[in-house]
C-alpha cells in the first residue's frame, strides 16, 4: 500500500485520480482549498480509514510546508505526489489584472514546486517515489486568451525534466502529463462554438474523460513505469 497525495483532489481530474488509487488499495489524501461541499461529498463516498481530505492553500508556501509535514508526521512519507491542482482566468493578457496573473503562477507552478520540495526528503529516505505533474496541451502549443495559464503549464515541463535528473538515481521518477480537452467543470464553461471547433481537431472524435487521465497517472506511478523518467506524456486524442 502506497501513500498518495493528490492536489486539487476533490473535483474533476483530481477526483478521478483519487478514486483510482483508492480502488487499488492505497492510502489517499486529497488536497483542496475552497471546495468544501465536494470534499465532504467525497469523504462520504469513500468513507474509509484509507482516505482523507486536507485543506490547504497552494498559493501559500508556508501552508504547503506545514500541512504536508503534518501529514508525514502522522502517516509517514508520501510515496506518490500528483500535482494536479490548477486555476485559470482566461482573457487577453492586456486585460488580465496582476492579481490574477500571480494567482495562476502561484498555484499552477509554484504550488507544484513547493509540494514537490516538501515530499522529497521522505522519498529519498525510502529510495522510492513518484512525482507526477499534470500540465496541459496548452503548455506545449499555447492558446489565445491563456497566455499566463500556458506559461504556468509550460513551466511545469521544464521543472519536471530538471527535477527528474536530480532524483532519478535515487529511485524517484518525475514525469509530466499534458491532457488535451478533458470534460471537467473548467472546460464545461467554454462556449459551445469553441467546443465544437476543438472537437474537430481531435482525431479520435471525442473529448477525454477524467478517468482517461487517471488511468495514465496510475500507470506512471506503478513499478511497470520505473524506467520512465523526465517524460512529457500527451493524452489528447490526437489533438497534438
Amino acid at each position: 500500500m502506497k501513500t498518495v497525495l493528490v492536489t486539487g483532489g476533490v473535483k474533476g481530474i483530481g477526483r478521478s485520480i483519487v478514486k483510482k488509487f483508492f480502488a487499488k488499495g492505497d492510502f489517499v489524501i486529497a488536497n483542496y482549498s475552497k471546495s468544501n461541499f465536494e470534499a465532504t461529498a467525497l469523504e462520504a463516498e469513500l468513507s474509509s480509514d484509507r482516505f482523507r481530505t486536507v485543506k490547504f492553500d497552494l498559493s501559500d508556501p508556508e501552508q504547503i510546508q506545514r500541512s504536508i509535514q503534518s501529514i508525514q508526521n502522522e502517516i509517514g512519507s508520501i510515496d506518490v505526489l500528483v500535482n494536479n491542482a490548477g486555476v485559470t482566468f482566461d482573457d487577453l493578457l492586456i486585460r488580465l489584472p496582476s492579481e490574477k496573473i500571480e494567482k495562476i503562477i502561484r498555484i499552477n507552478l509554484l504550488g507544484a514546486i513547493y509540494c514537490s520540495q516538501a515530499v522529497i526528503k521522505g522519498m529519498l529516505k525510502k529510495k522510492w517515489g513518484r512525482i507526477i505533474n499534470i500540465s496541459s496541451v496548452v503548455g506545449e502549443i499555447g492558446n489565445p486568451g491563456q497566455s499566463v495559464y500556458s506559461a504556468s503549464k509550460a513551466g511545469l515541463l521544464g521543472f519536471t525534466k530538471a527535477l527528474a535528473k536530480e532524483l532519478g538515481s535515487r529511485g524517484i521518477t518525475v514525469n509530466a502529463i499534458t491532457p488535451g480537452f478533458i470534460e471537467t467543470d473548467m472546460t464545461e464553461r467554454l462556449p459551445d462554438d469553441i467546443k465544437s471547433q476543438m472537437l474537430k481537431t481531435i482525431s479520435v472524435g471525442r473529448f477525454g474523460t477524467p478517468e482517461d487521465v487517471a488511468s495514465l497517472v496510475e500507470f506512471i506511478a506503478s513499478e511497470a513505469a520505473s524506467y520512465i523518467n523526465g517524460a512529457v506524456i500527451p493524452i489528447n486524442g490526437g489533438m497534438w
